[in-house]
């Protein structure tokens, strides 16, 4: 659950930590955070310390009242008092913004394995429809037959691979591949996206990328 009033952030760590399979649910309502952590049941909070209405330190106190769910705050607010208060209040962990993402899912991840045992997937490859993504060589593999791909085509699949079944907007995939996608033609995406699908489809794997008419791209 992600208590961030920055809509902006919370989406970005929601998409982050979705690439990995998890679920993430962003609050909406800051007069009802120990009401929604109630009813959504999260198994990890990342809190901001600076909220309408409440601060951060408020709700990690009516969130462990009942629970002993694990919380990270992640604030701008970096002094060593801040970080002192949160881990007295009893906070797993505190992460300063500005802060990397691959950071934060390091310690997302960690701290859900050290709670619940949680164990990473299989992080060697991802499979879909028996063609097979080997997140170490990039190359991408049906049946005997090897997909050489480029950096935009492997980031292209890995993206759409981590989440079957779901429509994946043009805007989110510019994003992805793209720093600033301000500065990208629109047309290259779709250029990318074709010759990657030609690809898929000379190793005899038809419609693995499904075009959805001006919502985005899906593997079904």
């Amino acid at each position: 659950m992600i208590v961030e009033d920055d809509q902006t952030i919370a989406q970005l760590i929601a998409e982050n930590i979705e690439k990995w399979q998890l679920s993430a649910y962003v609050i909406q309502d800051f007069n009802q955070v120990d009401t929604e952590f109630k009813l959504q049941k999260p198994d990890l909070v990342l809190m901001d310390i600076n909220l309408p209405v409440y601060d951060g330190y408020y709700w990690n106190q009516k969130i462990h009242d009942n629970s002993e769910v694990p919380i990270i705050f992640i604030s701008s607010r970096n002094t060593n008092m801040d970080m002192v208060m949160a881990m007295n209040m009893g906070a797993d962990d505190f992460v300063n913004k500005p802060f990397s993402m691959e950071v934060l899912m390091a310690k997302i991840n960690a701290l859900l394995r050290r709670t619940y045992g949680y164990h990473e997937q299989n992080t060697s490859y991802l499979e879909h429809k028996g063609l097979k993504l080997n997140l170490q060589s990039g190359d991408a593999q049906f049946g005997d037959q090897v997909i050489n791909l480029s950096k935009n085509e492997y980031k292209l699949l890995q993206f759409m691979m981590h989440s079957p079944g779901k429509i994946i907007s043009r805007d989110r995939l510019l994003r992805e591949l793209w720093e600033d996608e301000r500065f990208v033609d629109d047309n290259t995406l779709t250029v990318n996206v074709n010759r990657l699908r030609r690809k898929i489809e000379q190793v005899g794997l038809k419609d693995f990328i499904v075009t959805k008419v001006g919502q985005g791209y899906l593997i079904p």
